[in-house]
């Protein structure tokens, strides 16, 4: 069967559900990511290489290489959408969005493009991001003002038939990789060890903020080498003496083995708490 995840940037598919997509790949199925956008506008993370000039003056390559890289270490396929990124817009009162980025794109000529992408994988399921962007980016919320518009544009024999057959995909699910209860769960048996957490500072920021409800975990303990090479790909981006990698693996794997995600649409009736994203489709 297969497997769509769409994301807004290159390095999103490494920190939301990369265990997951290594676990699919290894039972033989087939996974492509969807990335939006080039990443362009990304700032440059990991403190070793904030400075180099070569890579401030070639940062679209550069991502793009790592991409390559992330995708080969979780066994994935790969497609860019080929939209600019957006930038994480910052300031009181906020400047206006880059014109021409992915934001402002119109949602159909977005939508026109991942539905290409739909018909010619034909996947079964696909994951993205909730209303909500999983946070307030404007490229991840416009990815899930897209990616549900393209569920629904893909089936639709009447929407571009030049882009092939029509194709209904049975589920979509929205990421919760940073759920309440992984952090809370994470946090507590590092401070048990004696060990420092690094979620401290974020739950604190957390507050009483509403939280997702989980309603698939799927167990990828034996999968964090892969997501860990896949997010290590992105070296602009990911910092290697960071917060992803200060949780040890075993503790990792005795208190949170899982990724958890939202069912968001089903084309057929899903009760409980499912540990397989494919369930009950034939």
């Amino acid at each position: 069967m297969r497997m769509m995840a769409v994301h807004a940037h290159p390095d999103d598919e490494a920190s939301k559900g990369a265990g997951t997509m290594a676990r699919y790949v290894t039972e033989g199925h087939r996974v492509r990511v969807v990335t939006c956008t080039g990443g362009e506008r990304g700032d440059i993370l990991n403190p070793r290489l904030e400075h180099d000039k070569q890579i401030i003056d070639n940062l679209l390559e550069v991502r793009r290489a790592e991409m390559a890289a992330a995708a080969e270490a979780l066994g994935i396929e790969h497609a860019w959408l080929g939209f600019v990124d957006s930038g994480l817009p910052e300031g009181d009162p906020m400047p206006p969005l880059p014109e021409g980025c992915f934001a402002l794109v119109p949602d159909e000529e977005a939508t026109v493009a991942l539905v290409k992408q739909i018909r010619e994988f034909r996947p079964h399921i696909m994951t993205t991001y909730n209303e909500i962007g999983g946070y307030p980016h404007p490229d991840h919320i416009a990815t899930h003002r897209v990616s549900m518009a393209a569920l629904a544009a893909a089936a639709d024999p009447e929407f571009h038939p030049e882009l092939g057959e029509p194709w209904q995909i049975q589920k979509v699910y929205y990421d919760v990789s940073f759920g309440q209860e992984r952090l809370e769960a994470i946090h507590e048996a590092m401070v048990e060890r004696g060990l420092e957490s690094p979620f401290l500072e974020w739950l604190r920021s957390r507050g009483e903020r509403p939280q997702r409800e989980a309603t698939a975990r799927i167990k990828v303990d034996e999968f964090f080498p892969q997501r860990d090479a896949a997010l290590r790909a992105h070296a602009t981006q990911i910092d290697p003496d960071g917060f992803f990698f200060q949780v040890p693996h075993d503790l990792e794997a005795e208190v949170w083995p899982w990724e958890e995600f939202e069912l968001a649409y089903s084309a057929f009736p899903v009760t409980g708490m499912e540990d397989d994203l494919f369930a009950g489709i034939d």
